[in-house]
C-alpha cells in the first residue's frame, strides 16, 4: 500500500489533538473555533458555488 508522509503527519496531528481533549467533540470544536479567532489570517474563504440544477425524474 502507498504511504504518504504528509497524510501520515496530518493524521498524527489530528490524533494528538483529539487525545488532548479526551476525544470530546464539543471540546475539540471549541478549541478549533478559538484558534480561528486568534488567527483569522489563516482562514481561507471561498466564494459560494451556484446551486446545482436538479434533474427531472423520468
Amino acid at each position: 500500500m502507498f504511504s504518504d508522509p504528509i497524510v501520515e503527519e496530518i493524521q498524527r496531528i489530528r490524533q494528538e489533538h483529539a487525545q488532548r481533549f479526551n476525544y470530546d467533540l464539543r471540546a475539540i470544536v471549541a478549541d478549533l473555533r478559538e484558534q480561528e479567532q486568534k488567527h483569522p489570517e489563516r482562514l481561507v474563504s471561498l466564494p459560494s458555488k451556484p446551486p446545482r440544477r436538479q434533474r427531472k425524474a423520468l
